[in-house]
């Protein structure tokens, strides 16, 4: 059976990212967190701004919170920093944000310009483990929860490798691989700091829908197989389809998108748990989670984070029953659609008040 972090039935949560507070201006700008906490308004803002956000989600009455990822900064492609926390912090890659290398020589369209605007990144030379410190960012965010937290590991192995001029490494598979041990040497030290939950983030799952080389799900099962070995904790695997200012590039031209990767990697070793983004389609599809293999369970999106409209607890109630038809409560953790930083401060904890209030009425409804 899969690994439960709370007794509570339909335990709720969200994927990751929370809006910044308005006054929380800071940027790490690639420095060591243990550097910036030097400046002690750095640290001062950073404190305050992790306690906030996880004040809003305890509010709203979630039962597993997340740091809102507070330590991305405020780069391009509003949450830019999912890869260039790593970048800055790896060694091999180079500082600067070039032209995205998939759109070299292209010409004008909305896929070039949001891809651009995020930017490629130079693979100069052989990847090292520098200050990532995720389990430094845990211990800031655990002395101010009352309840469990949920630890974003960021952007995986082949998620990072999708960005990249090769320059060192000769492919995405290559640099994946070598990136493996520093993924797993963090989720391992998240471990010994105490977490019990992590989510990792790895989008390079769509990667062979725009190679069309099936090949490539068998290495990038094997790379994330390789990050989570031996790590003693519940680890969800987050199948984003697509956030950056709503849009809906992913999910637009791949609607079928879940049911063509997810197969390739239900038996992934060291993965418990799939965190998927139904919302933003009104749930369509999710009668394919019955081939949910039985020792798994699901972290399954009932908010959409696209858009500003505040769901009605009756709303996403309807959306968990849909999923309910299909899976048991007891596999089922409603979560949102991707993270929420995108969105006012206001709006999202608005929503999270709502998916609390609805998962309520679920656990009612089947007796939980």
């Amino acid at each position: 059976m899969a690994i439960k972090i709370v007794n509570t039935v339909l335990p709720t949560t969200m994927v990751g990212s929370y809006p910044r507070p308005a006054w929380y201006k800071q940027q790490l700008l690639g420095r060591d967190i243990q550097v910036a906490f030097k400046e002690a308004a750095y640290e001062e803002t950073y404190q305050d701004a992790v306690a906030a956000v996880v004040r809003d989600q305890e509010d709203a009455g979630l039962d597993i919170v997340t740091d809102g990822n507070m330590w991305y900064d405020d780069y391009v492609g509003v949450i830019g920093s999912f890869c260039w926390y790593m970048y800055e912090r790896i060694g091999g890659f180079e500082q600067a944000r070039e032209p995205h290398p998939s759109m070299v020589g292209a010409g004008k369209s909305q896929g070039k310009a949001i891809l651009d605007d995020w930017g490629g990144v130079i693979n100069s030379g052989p990847v090292t483990h520098g200050p990532i410190r995720l389990a430094d960012l845990y211990n800031v965010t655990s002395k101010h929860a009352k309840v469990p937290v949920k630890v974003s590991v960021g952007a995986g192995p082949a998620n990072l490798a999708w960005h990249v001029y090769f320059k060192h490494y000769k492919n995405a598979k290559e640099l994946s691989f070598a990136l493996a041990p520093i993924f797993n040497k963090e989720m391992k030290d998240l471990v010994a700091a105490g977490a019990k939950y992590l989510q990792f983030e790895d989008l390079g799952a769509w990667l062979p829908l725009f190679t069309n080389d099936k090949n490539d799900y068998t290495w990038i099962k094997d790379v994330v197989a390789q990050c989570c070995d031996g790590v003693k904790a519940k680890i969800g695997w987050h199948f984003c389809f697509g956030n950056a200012w709503g849009n809906d590039i992913l999910s637009a031209n791949f609607p079928e998108g879940y049911q063509t990767v997810l197969p390739h990697f239900f038996d992934t070793p060291g993965i418990d748990q799939f965190v998927l983004d139904y919302a933003n389609r009104n749930m369509a599809g999710i009668d394919f989670m019955k081939n949910l293999p039985k020792d798994k369970d699901v972290q399954i999106g009932v908010l959409d984070i696209r858009t500003n409209m505040i769901e009605t607890p009756k709303m996403i109630a309807d959306r968990i029953r849909q999923v309910l038809k299909v899976l048991p409560a007891d596999r089922v953790y409603p979560s949102t659609d991707c993270g929420m930083k995108p969105l006012a401060r206001m709006v999202a904890k608005l929503k999270l008040t709502n998916l609390a209030e609805a998962a309520a009425i679920v656990r009612k409804e089947v007796g939980a």
